[in-house]
């Protein structure tokens, strides 16, 4: 059952006539529209898990594919000359642009976490970490070892390059998985519109052989299944997104300091992709009840 673009704008139009055909209550339009509303509620939250995990990747990506790390590991009497060192070799290396040796009141705080705020560095052998950035064009990290191993053999150059790649790679993976959740939820509205629209064919069995005989077409008897179903799909999809948009809205502020899970939001033109949702749970209906009703009507021949 094929339908052009003319006869999809009366079917979207609307007929009283026909829609009588269809039960504007009951169990099968109670279904469509939880199961619409409660998907796209679903749908809500996996895109904005989705962009959230292509912003962290790409955050990922840019500020720590410009950084690296040397960690000084000396004795305490020699860790301060060993320091100078390492930053006058990165004062002559090509592709460097700022380098500096942190503080212990910068180090302590990285430690915290692990060992407490009142931690006390001169009591560990705690090595001194050297923050180096990149300038665009990026330096020769072999090259820079060599010159460290032999101008300052306690120095250790980290490039970030092996942990940095798994980290980016798990975050567009986990994007990937959000765009596979959105589709796996419209499969799952399509499912449930067609129980529903199979459901309402087989209860109203007798009225389509009374509107047969009455002269009225599978077309035209379809097309109100179609609509009244495209219609309460529609419906329950926007009030789960505007439901889902609210709850979005009450998670907390993106911060800095919490990173990945107050990300959990959507920025600028993210919002307004959300008005797809509704319109996609309709076409998804309009094609499930389409396919569903033609052949209940086929076998109610």
């Amino acid at each position: 059952m094929k339908f052009t673009v003319s006869e999809m704008r009366s079917l979207l139009a609307g007929d009283k006539q026909a829609d009588r055909v269809v039960p504007s209550s009951g169990f099968t339009a109670q279904l469509t529209l939880f199961a619409a509303g409660a998907m796209a509620f679903l749908a809500v939250f996996a895109s904005a898990l989705s962009l959230a995990s292509g912003r962290l990747a790409a955050r990922w990506g840019d500020e720590l594919a410009r950084t690296s790390t040397i960690m000084i590991v000396a004795p305490v009497g020699e860790r301060a000359i060993q320091t100078d060192a390492a930053l006058r070799v990165l004062e002559t290396t090509a592709g460097v642009e700022t380098a500096r040796a942190l503080t212990d009141a910068e180090q302590q705080a990285l430690l915290s976490p692990w060992f407490g705020s009142g931690i006390d560095l001169r009591s560990l052998p705690v090595p001194r970490l050297i923050e180096v950035v990149e300038n665009p064009s990026g330096f020769d990290a072999e090259g820079l070892r060599l010159r460290l191993a032999a101008e300052v053999p306690a120095a250790f150059l980290d490039d970030h390059t092996r942990w940095c790649a798994p980290l980016v790679q798990a975050a567009n993976r986990l994007r990937l998985l959000g765009w596979v959740a959105i589709l796996l939820i419209g499969a799952a509205v399509g499912a449930m519109v067609t129980l529903a629209a199979n459901a309402a064919l087989a209860a109203n069995a007798q009225v389509v052989d009374v509107l047969r005989l009455v002269g009225a077409t599978d077309r035209y008897i379809a097309e109100a299944f179609i609509r009244r179903f495209t219609i309460r799909a529609f419906i329950g999809a926007a009030v789960g997104m505007i439901l889902g948009m609210l709850a979005v809205l009450l998670l907390p502020s993106v911060s800095n300091d919490a990173g990945f899970l107050t990300g959990l939001g959507f920025q600028g033109v993210g919002w307004l992709a959300l008005l797809l949702i509704p319109v996609m749970a309709g076409g998804v209906a309009l094609i499930a009840t389409r396919i569903v009703s033609q052949k209940a009507l086929e076998a109610l021949s």
